[in-house]
């Protein structure tokens, strides 16, 4: 048989590229000066022997894991798997490995704590949290004990670094596209805070826009999507009704289906809203009026703050509330004449 062929190591990067192994040890951790011809040369090298950095050797070295802990709340849906992969890429690129802990979305705050608490014990160096159920004061005794940032949603803790969408000015826009149209009566469906983080203040901040702006607002519970039909039966108990605004774009899909089953025309007799714009549910099949969340670049930035926490430094911004960006579909219109 065979001897199956031996992986490159740092001392054939070495040889190729006619520098010593503690060039080539310089380059790929990024530490030290090397000038930027010999550090092209050991790319070089390293891109033609296809080397691979070994992290169990260079954390043995270095008395580190290299390696950061994330728990995310739901790896299924689309916010937080395009969150998980952002970042997974941006830890890559730093040279750092995610070991991850997720929930199935039906978690209670007791088991994201206890998920957290596996995670440290896995002697992760940091800690990435992507949650909107878990409070605060819960992940405050991990920040104590290990770097930490929140990643995704509205957190203005001082002890805490947080990296999220600007929910308020999203809600607030959504409204202001409704108001424009020319909508004077809307429900919104909306989600408490003490059931999540995120949709809380941005279905608060939507009512709010559009009671600041003359247009009379009816406030329907709805954390669960579920419960879509009865939001349609509170609908049509209020005729003047020409739009509903719904926490996010599944709550709004589910909303979609319960309207056509009842033969209701979107957006001709009610326009719809939804809210991230992410994952298949942006398709223009579907043609959701949404806001964007910009959920890549949230994943970098929140992995950038927490390579500045592990280093020693404090990020630039503390709290980092990224902007979104409004998508306009064919689930919103104007209000038919006689309407709004």
């Amino acid at each position: 048989m065979a001897d199956r062929p031996r992986n490159p190591t740092i001392i054939d990067v070495a040889r190729l590229a006619g520098v010593s192994k503690s060039v080539v040890s310089r380059v790929v951790s990024g530490r030290g000066s090397v000038g930027e011809e010999t550090r092209q040369r050991v790319v070089l090298a390293a891109q033609e022997l296809g080397y691979v950095v070994n992290a169990s050797a260079r954390a043995m070295v270095a008395h580190r894991t290299y390696t950061v802990g994330a728990f995310v709340r739901d790896a299924a849906t689309p916010f937080y798997g395009h969150l998980l992969t952002a970042m997974q890429e941006r830890a890559a690129f730093h040279g750092y490995r995610v070991v991850t802990a997720t929930g199935s979305g039906r978690f209670e705050v007791s088991d994201e704590y206890r998920a957290l608490e596996t995670l440290a014990m896995l002697r992760v160096e940091a800690l990435i949290v992507c949650s909107g159920l878990l409070p605060s004061e819960q992940i405050l005794p991990f920040a104590a004990r290990l770097p930490t940032v929140v990643a995704g949603r509205p957190e203005t803790h001082p002890s805490i670094t947080s990296v999220y969408c600007d929910e308020e000015h999203g809600g607030a826009s959504l409204a202001d596209h409704l108001v424009d149209l020319g909508h004077r009566e809307v429900a919104v469906v909306t989600v408490p805070h003490s059931t999540s983080v995120t949709m809380g203040p941005r279905t608060q901040a939507m009512a709010r826009r559009l009671l600041e702006r003359g247009v009379r607002v009816l406030e329907i519970p709805g954390a669960h999507r579920e419960t879509a039909g009865a939001w349609v039966a509170e609908v049509q108990r209020h005729p003047g009704i020409t739009a509903v605004m719904a926490p996010s774009d599944r709550h709004a899909v589910a909303l979609l289906e319960q309207l056509r089953l009842r033969g209701i025309d979107v957006p001709g007799e009610l326009s719809v809203t939804g809210y991230d714009a992410i994952g298949d549910l942006a398709t223009p099949l579907i043609g959701l009026t949404h806001w964007r969340q910009p959920i890549d670049l949230i994943g970098s930035r929140a992995v950038d703050a927490l390579v500045q926490l592990l280093d020693g430094e404090r990020p630039p911004a503390h709290h980092q509330a990224l902007p979104g960006s409004l998508v306009v579909g064919g689930s919103t219109g104007v209000p038919r004449a006689g309407q709004g």
